[in-house]
């Protein structure tokens, strides 16, 4: 079944031409075949906001269109990374907010597209990244080390006691500490708000969880026959396992495990479908706590 915009849904985005349509929710759900159609309907181009498709070569493990199957529309951040670099949010935040700014600029309507939640938010919400200094941070993990962790809360319990009756783990108080010493700021001053940085209209899809699973491993099934482990084998050669984000990919992560031996073609598959599918309830988690997602729920 495809997806369709409600009656209500058609009129609320036509009344409002330079309004930023987003298309969320679970992976698998048919949010690309949605942006075509939107794209086509409200004279727009399309935005990627899935990390993973940043990934130059990550082609069928994130079931990334094709050329020919993007009907002649423009897509924007899609291939703009090598498998050896790391995603940044911050960086794409950038990048997304100019590329949107150049669409509407255009007199066109800029269609997000996209399951990658944080990245989501990074280009429609008030959403301000603190800046990191990897020496402040070394300095702060010196002191841990020889002066313990509880200085360390203690310190930031001062400053920023929102922080410090949060957090416990040694990472997240020495991050909140490298922040106040960069900016004089509380960490917690950065804390998102859900707050639309222009007209945007969020669409979330959504369907039956059997329905799900059950298209997730045929889907997964099908990156397997159109030679998932052959794209795997070429992208390891060009670095892909030196790559701290890309190497994660779900799908990816299990096929170098066959090309290093340590997993049968099966199990990666099994392994594969199994990820796909907590990742999924993942993003329904992440997406269904935004009131301000309008869902579409789907057949099988």
């Amino acid at each position: 079944m495809r997806p369709a915009l409600t009656p209500e849904l058609t009129e609320r985005i036509a009344l409002n031409p330079s309004c930023v349509v987003v298309i969320v929710g679970p992976t698998g759900t048919g949010k690309s075949d949605l942006s075509l159609d939107l794209a086509e309907q409200f004279d727009g181009e399309i935005v990627n906001t899935d990390a993973m498709q940043f990934y130059r070569g990550m082609d069928i493990g994130t079931a990334k269109l094709s050329v020919a199957e993007r009907r002649g529309l423009p897509h924007h951040l899609l291939d703009i990374l090598d498998v050896t670099e790391e995603a940044s949010v911050a960086t794409f935040q950038t990048q997304v907010r100019e590329t949107i700014d150049d669409i509407v600029a255009r007199g066109k309507r800029a269609i997000l597209v996209g399951g990658s939640g944080l990245y989501v938010r990074a280009a429609i919400d008030h959403l301000e990244f603190p800046p990191t200094n990897a020496e402040v941070r070394a300095t702060l993990q010196d002191r841990a080390t020889a002066e313990g962790l509880d200085v360390l809360k203690a310190e930031l319990a001062q400053v920023d006691p929102e922080s410090a009756s949060r957090l416990s783990d040694e990472r997240r108080i020495i991050r909140a500490l490298e922040v106040f010493q960069l900016t004089g700021r509380p960490f917690t001053s950065f804390m998102p708000q859900r707050e639309y940085l222009r007209d945007t209209v969020q669409i979330g899809l959504d369907m039956d969880r059997a329905a799900l699973h059950e298209r997730l491993a045929l889907r997964v099934h099908r990156m397997a026959e159109a030679g998932l482990l052959d794209e795997v084998e070429r992208l390891g050669k060009q670095g892909l396992r030196d790559g701290k984000t890309a190497s994660r990919a779900i799908g990816y992560q299990q096929f170098l495990s066959v090309l290093d031996g340590e997993m049968s073609v099966d199990a990666a598959i099994e392994s594969t479908i199994v990820a796909t599918r907590q990742f999924a309830r993942r993003q329904v988690t992440w997406f269904k706590a935004d009131p301000r997602v309008t869902w579409l729920n789907l057949g099988s």
